[in-house]
Parts: C-alpha cells; sequence; structure tokens
C-alpha cells in the first residue's frame, strides 16, 4: 500500500535546481521534494505521496492522522524496513524442498 502520510518539514535545500526538504513522519525521516509546494517553510507540515509534498497540513491534523496510522499499524507498513518485512514474510511461510542429485 502507498499512502499519502503528514510530515513536519525540518530543513529545507535545493539541490541541482529542485527545492528538497528532511522531513520527520512521526520518528521516521525522509527525503522530499518540495516543487508541488514551493512556499513551504521549516516546521510546516504537508501531506507526502510518493516522495513529493502536494498539500500544507495543520499540525494538529498531522498529528491526529499519524496517530491514527501508527494504531492501525500503517506508519510499518509504509516505512518499515523491506527487506525486514520479506524475512518475517518468509519464515512464515512453508521451507523450500531442497532437491540433491545422487
Amino acid at each position: 500500500m502507498c499512502l499519502a502520510v503528514p510530515g513536519r518539514v525540518l530543513d529545507i535545500e535545493e539541490r541541482d535546481g529542485t527545492r528538497m526538504a528532511t522531513v520527520d513522519f512521526g520518528g521516521v525521516v525522509k527525503e522530499v521534494c518540495l516543487e508541488y509546494l514551493p512556499d513551504l517553510q521549516v516546521g510546516e507540515y504537508a501531506i507526502v505521496h510518493v516522495g513529493f509534498a502536494l498539500q500544507r497540513l495543520d499540525e494538529e491534523s498531522a498529528r491526529q492522522t499519524l496517530e491514527l496510522f501508527a494504531e492501525l499499524g500503517l506508519l510499518q507498513e509504509e516505512f518499515g524496513d523491506p527487506w525486514e518485512a520479506a524475512a518475517a514474510d518468509a519464515a512464515g511461510s512453508e521451507p523450500v524442498e531442497e532437491v540433491h542429485n545422487q
């Protein structure tokens, strides 16, 4: 699943002509493109989808949404380690039988 998640802008810089930000999603920090919200400032919140800030959001709405996502386990699903998830899935599946040539 790919969610649009609210996050708080920690810092902003320009990289190769593109406005980028470091954004905190309730403890998970990611790099985000700000080209769709060129006037977004440090400390403000935005809804982010696939690495792009799409809409400004007030702090209370962002906090409530992050709490709900955390309760539902959606933040781990969205931001969790894909290798860890794959290992957990593999551990829960039937073992693959090895074939040996004799």
